[in-house]
């Protein structure tokens, strides 16, 4: 059941597409609860997803960041370790930490592995995998150089996956931020989305777009318009 408050703010969404300026312009006059709301971009691609080399999958630098504090674990040992420690990885380890995860902990929001611990690391593959923080070399999370993936995802780097619907939801700042940092955001993800285009993707790549906010209705965006703006 939805509360006053979401459906005062839907009756505020037109049925129709909206350009990406005005599309967080409405946004942000919505009515907020208590908290600073997340803002996401949804987007349903043209691709099928059950087919390998229709998969869509890569990161992406936000310019202005995500407006969270993003909780980094490394799977690493020796100089690797050092270097995630100190470049402000949360946690650092390698058996204790695998050890840890299969016992049902996953209180972190990216997981980064050396190729070195990725024999004992993808036995977590059931853990990690549902819930989109598998390491992956195409992700940039199995790397050598820790240290630099770590600084990158603290100061905004964020993954993208098409899940099984073809869809890709991402976060692109925070309801407070200004609006034109929410733009560049959402310019930085749709971009990084037309450069993963896979070459088997035929027809319409980008099918729907829309934006919302954490417990906001969701205000459809005019795809040619986003691809415009990304594109300059």
């Amino acid at each position: 059941m939805k509360n006053k408050r979401h459906i005062e703010n839907k009756t505020k969404v037109e049925d129709k597409l909206y350009s990406v300026s005005e599309a967080i312009e409405l946004l942000q006059q919505m009515k907020s609860p208590k908290f600073v709301e997340s803002v996401d971009l949804h987007v349903k691609l043209g691709i099928d997803p059950k087919k390998a080399d229709q998969a869509v999958r890569g990161t992406v630098a936000l310019p202005h960041g995500t407006g969270k504090k993003i909780r980094v674990l490394v799977f690493a040992t020796g100089a690797e370790a050092d270097a995630a420690k100190e470049a402000g990885a949360d946690f650092v380890g390698h058996e204790d930490l695998v050890k840890k995860v299969q016992d049902g902990w996953t209180d972190f929001d990216i997981a980064i592995a050396t190729p070195a611990t990725m024999r004992d690391v993808g036995k977590l593959g059931r853990i990690l995998g549902p819930r989109g923080l598998m390491p992956s070399p195409k992700a940039g999370t199995v790397t050598q150089d820790v240290g630099t993936a770590v600084k990158e995802f603290k100061a905004g780097k964020v993954e993208f996956r098409a899940d099984k619907q073809a869809g890709v939801h991402c976060p692109v700042g925070k309801i407070n931020f200004k609006p034109e940092q929410i733009i560049d955001n959402i310019c930085a993800l749709v971009g990084a989305l037309l450069k993963a285009k896979p070459a088997a993707s035929k027809g319409t790549y980008f099918q729907k777009l829309s934006v919302s906010s954490t417990m906001g209705p969701g205000i459809r965006i005019d795809t040619g318009d986003a691809e415009k703006i990304a594109a300059k």
